[in-house]
C-alpha cells in the first residue's frame, strides 16, 4: 500500500500568504497596480506601449515610434493595430496602420497618423502627444498583406493616408520581389505623407510613382488610371483611401470582371453624422427609443426600463460609465462630441451625456 504524505500547509502557502500580505498593505490597489506602474512593459501584463518620439511628417501627420511591451507578438507588413490613449481623462481606441518594417532589431514599431477635422484622438497624437507617454496596445491585426510569393506585378493605389500601409509593405521590402507601381492623391506635394521617402525609390528605380495633387490636378477618376498605368487590372492591386475612392475602384474592377485582384483596405468604414438627438439602443437589454439632445442617457435609459447604473448622478462619481459602441454623444456641460465606431472602446458617462445622433450603448 502506498501512502501519500500531505506537503506541509506552511510550504504549500508562502507564496499566497505573502501575495495576501502584499493586497492588505496596498489596498484599495492590488500589488500588479504598482508594477504597472514601475514595469509597465513587463511580460504577463495588460499590453501596453511607450512612446519613444512624434515626429512630424507634414503639416497635419507624425509617425509615433513606440516601444511595445514583451509579449508583442510582431505584426505582418499591411497590418494596423489598435491604440487606447486617455484623451481629456477618456480612454479612446483607435486604429492606425504600422509604417515600420517588421522584425526590427530594437524591437521597436512605427505608426503614422494623420490629423482629421474634429478628431479629438487624430489630433491629440499629432498635436498634443509627448514622448515617454505609455499608451494601450492591441495585437496587430488585418489582412491587407502581400502574399507569399509576391505577385509579379503589383499596384498600390492610394490616397490621403491609405499610403500608411503601403509604406509598412515599401519599407519590408516589396519592390524587391514585384515590379511596383505607386499612384497616390494628395491636395498638394506637401501634404504628400513619406513624399521624400516615396521619390528617392522613384529615383532609384525602385518604383514607378505617379503623384497626383488635387488642389491643381483635381480627383483622379478611375477611368484615368487606364492613361497612367495602361496594365493596371492586369496587375494584383491593394487600394487604401476614402470611401468614395475605395467604391468607384471596386465598381470599375468588378465592371472589368477582376474584382479577385482587387484588395481594399477601409479604416473607418462607419460614418458618423452627429447631430440633435437620435435614436438609441440598449444593445444588452435590447432596446431602441429616440431622444431628445438635452435629456441624459441616463434618464433615457431609465424611463425605457433598461437597468442603469448611476451613482451622483452629477457627472462626479463615475458610477454610471457605460461603452459607446457606435455612434454619437454630446457632453451636457460644455457642448464636446464624442464619437466612435464599433471596436474603438469609447467609454461614456450617461448622466451628463445625450444623444447626438444614432448611438448604441452597450448596457
Amino acid at each position: 500500500m502506498t501512502t501519500t504524505v500531505p506537503r506541509s500547509p506552511a510550504r504549500i502557502s508562502v507564496r499566497d500568504r505573502l501575495l495576501r500580505l502584499a493586497e492588505t498593505v496596498t489596498t484599495p490597489l492590488l500589488p500588479e497596480d504598482y508594477l504597472d506602474l514601475i514595469a509597465p512593459l513587463r511580460a504577463g501584463a495588460a499590453l501596453r506601449g511607450r512612446v519613444l518620439a512624434v515626429d512630424p511628417e507634414t503639416r497635419d501627420a507624425a509617425t509615433l515610434t513606440i516601444q511595445p511591451g514583451r509579449d508583442w507578438r510582431g505584426h505582418a507588413p499591411g497590418q494596423y493595430v489598435r491604440l487606447g490613449v486617455d484623451v481629456d481623462g477618456v480612454r479612446q481606441w483607435r486604429a492606425y496602420s504600422l509604417t515600420s518594417a517588421p522584425g526590427r532589431r530594437d524591437g521597436r514599431i512605427c505608426v503614422t497618423v494623420k490629423a482629421i477635422p474634429d478628431g479629438r484622438v487624430s489630433n491629440h497624437l499629432v498635436r498634443r502627444l509627448r514622448p515617454g507617454t505609455i499608451i494601450h496596445l492591441d495585437q496587430a491585426q488585418g489582412d491587407f498583406v502581400l502574399p507569399d510569393p509576391a505577385p509579379t506585378r503589383v499596384l498600390f493605389l492610394t490616397a490621403g493616408s491609405g499610403i500608411t500601409p503601403v509604406m509598412g509593405m515599401l519599407r519590408a521590402g516589396a519592390h524587391t520581389r514585384s515590379d511596383v507601381v505607386v499612384v497616390h492623391s494628395a491636395p498638394t506635394v506637401d501634404d504628400v505623407v513619406f513624399g521624400a521617402e516615396l521619390r528617392a525609390l522613384a529615383a532609384q528605380g525602385a518604383i514607378r510613382l505617379v503623384e497626383r495633387h488635387t488642389d491643381t490636378d483635381g480627383m483622379l477618376g478611375v477611368d484615368e488610371l487606364a492613361g497612367l498605368v495602361p496594365d493596371h487590372l492586369e496587375r494584383q492591386t491593394w487600394a487604401c483611401g476614402p470611401v468614395g475612392m475605395l467604391d468607384a475602384v471596386e465598381r470599375h474592377w468588378d465592371a472589368a470582371g477582376v474584382a479577385r485582384r482587387l484588395h481594399t483596405e477601409r479604416f473607418r468604414p462607419t460614418v458618423i453624422s452627429p447631430g440633435e438627438g437620435g435614436t438609441v439602443t440598449f444593445t444588452r437589454a435590447g432596446l431602441t427609443v429616440t431622444a431628445d439632445g438635452a435629456t441624459p442617457l441616463l434618464d433615457v435609459g431609465e424611463a425605457a426600463g433598461a437597468l442603469m447604473p448611476s451613482g451622483c448622478r452629477m457627472g462626479i462619481c463615475f458610477g454610471c460609465v457605460v461603452p459607446l459602441r457606435q455612434g454619437a454623444v454630446r457632453d451636457l456641460r460644455n457642448g464636446e462630441l464624442t464619437t466612435a465606431v464599433p471596436g474603438d472602446g469609447v467609454l461614456i458617462q450617461t448622466c451628463v451625456s445625450a444623444a447626438a445622433g444614432t448611438c448604441d450603448i452597450e448596457l
